[in-house]
């Protein structure tokens, strides 16, 4: 093998084979590797162009942006994988370093591709309080993008949600840092998997404190303390770089105090690689560089942005090399910045692709792709997601309903879409299509699935989602007095930055109301004296007060995917107990935003005409059994700063169906230093129980999760009393105790445990 080419040999170790590469780089070809370049801009009429090719990629490049997941043109998963297969091709056989490419593609609630499996909205998914449900969810997600030959997916969001008027709240896992960081990893683990070469790599994004922008408006400055920017919104990232080792990440469009996150070598190279030791490599998030001329005006021109944005840690600008192209090159020669921060970039994303192996194995088998594409077995793994993440927020006891009712009155707006069933990020919403890109099951049709042959369904729409026309009521009405009952499917609309959606990014609101006359079409059925169920089909939580107190049961089904039909079927009719817990709270009205449940003391004060505290908080959902707990044990009762202590406890189902229960450990530090929240999330466990079994469950709890940064941002656990709370959400805590931490107040290492380990015996 040529001296010029010992970066090709996969025998050397990946630090020797970049620095060979690297060594053998023009200015031109190393600043290629920065760039991308979008899948559609390399077709004509569908089919990979060489022409386009040679023009756009004769230096080569550094990621590809989505090709299955393309804007423009409709690909199934064999078409996917051949163009993978000749954009390698021609970078490796058309180009003189030979240097493959990176493809990313979106993966939130499923691989954003057509036909690909399309699971629960992530704040459904969070909603399970399963974390090995999340990581099967996204193994599934892996298998499907490899096959399509992408290596790289910009998921999962661990920004944690403080207002819910952003769009984006949908593509969070929730208000508590620490449910987001356990969720989080578990989504990376199940993405990345064990070996590089067979994975994807995760991308967490967006870095950070993008969930609490000011007034909820996307991209909007954020207003955050560095304590709380480093106990809350950085919690989760460092759980995926320090915990799972997440091999990617994306930064945040906003700016905290000034500082544009895509230009804050404070947070990307700082934090990030100094203190937490990140080897990854970072990509833009869409635009963003470009951003920090024409949005924040940190930056006069496109070589200015790209200065800023390279010497704070980004590394790859997405979706496409603007600033990060020519005004980059024409840096580098006026002196404007050292090729050796160049250097330092190109290293980071040559040593990503040696190990996915790329240079080994560019190519995927594309006559076998279509067959990992929604099977048998992951349309029951996406079923099984949808029935965990549905919340019971209210039952009078008219659920479950028995399935040979002689009629049921189906009303709403989203009762028979199939679109309106799936998140922003699902390829059907992304692209607004007019068609389903792999089969959906809307609610109707599940509720006609389950019924007897002898009972009558009446449809009717009542309304649309955000429409104000009240044309359909009379229908609606007219159906409902023909029925025993009703269930009326209402909601949101969810796409990116769509005039004709009502959540999704870009799509901020100042109400969390039902939008347009939905609640009126409630009230006008409510009228009607019959049973009520209201079954929600969006991606924030909404102000249901009055919906809470005059319907029989309220059901949150946020966006379920796929298999969203069935699984509120199964629901509704008792073929499955549902178990769901709210991962955000829900306010009673908008004005009580933020309303999060681990606010500090100070914050609980109530207003003149309404309480502080949430309609349903953060935690709460209801089964169709009881659940009792009791037997609660702590010891020691003492522990060193640097000690543990054992929570246990008995639960037990006293109900008469069997049912799942995810039990809840909080803890309140008395009195300390700085001033801490009410309570904090610090373990849980989904559990299933049989009617009359009881199991217990076992919390070993860590001194180092009881720390915080003190006066001095030193991350310390100090002496002190800690309250215990155990029980079923943040406020129906049924268990009390406290435990003592004792000794010298201790600074906390790097290395540190960030989760309680739980055991469940008979």
């Amino acid at each position: 093998m040529a001296k010029e080419n010992l970066y090709l040999n996969p025998k050397l170790a990946v630090e020797t084979r970049v620095k060979e590469l690297l060594r053998n780089m023009t200015l031109e070809e190393k600043i290629a590797q920065l760039g991308s370049v979008p899948a559609q801009a390399l077709l004509e009429d569908g089919k990979f162009s060489r022409e386009k090719a040679k023009e756009m990629l004769s230096t080569g490049i550094g990621q590809i942006t989505r090709i299955a997941g393309s804007r423009d043109i409709f690909l199934n998963p064999k078409e996917a994988a051949e163009i993978a297969n000749q954009i390698q091709r021609f970078l490796i056989e058309e180009t003189r370093l030979k240097i493959p490419a990176i493809i990313h593609e979106e993966c939130l609630s499923g691989f954003m591709a057509p036909y690909a499996t399309t699971f629960p909205q992530a704040i459904g998914m969070a909603s399970t309080w399963n974390p090995e449900l999340i990581e099967k969810i996204t193994s599934v997600i892996r298998e499907q993008m490899r096959a399509t030959g992408a290596h790289q997916g910009l998921s999962p969001v661990l920004d944690v949600a403080r207002d819910q008027r952003w769009g984006r709240t949908e593509e969070t896992l929730g208000e508590d840092p620490y449910l987001v960081a356990c969720m989080g990893a578990a989504y990376i683990k199940g993405l990345q998997g064990s070996d590089p070469s067979l994975g994807i790599a995760a991308t967490p994004k967006h870095f950070a404190g993008h969930g609490f922008s000011e007034g909820g408006r996307n991209i909007a400055q954020v207003h955050v303390s560095p304590r709380e920017l480093r106990e809350v919104f950085l919690f989760p990232f460092e759980v995926a770089i320090r915990e799972v080792e997440a091999r990617s990440l994306m930064n945040a469009y906003h700016e905290i105090d000034g500082i544009p996150c895509a230009a804050s070598r404070e947070l990307l190279t700082n934090i990030l690689r100094g203190e937490w030791g990140f080897k990854g490599f970072i990509v833009s998030d869409y635009n963003a560089v470009r951003m920090l001329q024409i949005v924040h005006h940190v930056a006069a021109d496109e070589k200015e942005a790209a200065m800023l944005a390279l010497q704070a840690g980004i590394d790859v600008e997405l979706p496409r090399t603007m600033c990060y192209g020519e005004p980059l090159l024409q840096a580098v020669k006026e002196g404007l910045i050292s090729e050796a921060v160049i250097d330092e970039a190109v290293f980071r994303t040559l040593r990503a692709k040696l190990l996915m192996s790329l240079f080994d194995g560019p190519y995927v088998d594309a006559e076998a792709a279509p067959k990992v594409f929604d099977t048998a077995e992951h349309r029951a793994l996406a079923c099984q997601a949808a029935r965990e993440s549905i919340v019971l927020l209210k039952n009078d006891g008219v659920l479950p309903l028995k399935n040979n009712l002689k009629s049921i009155a189906v009303i709403g707006p989203n009762a028979d879409s199939t679109r309106n069933l799936l998140g922003d990020y699902s390829y059907t919403a992304h692209m607004r299509l007019e068609r389903d890109a792999v089969r959906i099951v809307s609610i109707l049709e599940g509720i006609k699935n389950k019924v007897s042959a002898g009972t009558a369904i009446h449809h009717a729409k009542g309304c649309g989602i955000s429409e104000m026309s009240t044309e359909g009521f009379k229908e609606a009405v007219d159906a409902a007095r023909r029925s025993d009952m009703m269930i009326i499917v209402v909601g949101e609309r969810s796409a990116v930055f769509s005039p004709d959606a009502v959540s999704g990014e870009g799509r901020d609101r100042e109400s969390l109301r039902l939008p347009g006359v939905q609640e009126d079409l409630i009230r006008e059925m409510a009228k009607v004296g019959k049973p009520l169920v209201v079954v929600l089909v969006n991606g924030r939580p909404l102000s249901l007060g009055w919906i809470a107190e005059n319907c029989s049961a309220v059901l949150e089904a946020w966006y379920p995917g796929e298999e969203g039909g069935n699984a509120v079927a199964d629901v509704l009719f008792g073929d499955y107990n549902p178990c769901g817990k709210i991962p955000v709270s829900f306010p009673y009205d908008v004005g009580q935003i933020p309303v999060y449940y681990n606010r500090k003391p100070s914050s609980l004060r109530d207003y003149v005409f309404m309480s502080s505290k949430a309609l349903f908080p953060f935690g709460y959902g209801l089964s169709y059994t009881k659940f009792e707990y009791g037997s609660l044990s702590i010891n020691p009762r003492q522990i060193k700063p640097a000690g543990e202590v054992t929570i246990s406890f008995e639960v037990k189902n006293v109900g008469d169906r069997d049912g799942d229960e995810v039990t809840q450990l909080y803890i309140h530090d008395e009195v300390a230093s700085v001033s801490r929240p009410v309570k904090e999330l610090k373990g849980f466990k989904r559990l299933t129980l049989k009617h009359g079994e009881k199991k217990v469950v076992t919390f070993k709890l860590s001194a180092d999760q009881l720390a915080f940064y003190d006066q001095h941002m030193r991350f310390v656990v100090e002496p002190g009393l800690f309250t215990v709370m155990v029980g079923g959400s943040s406020e129906d805590t049924r268990l009390i105790g406290s435990f003592e931490a004792v000794g010298e107040k201790r600074v906390v290492p790097s290395q540190r445990v960030f989760f309680s380990q739980v055991t469940i015996t008979s």
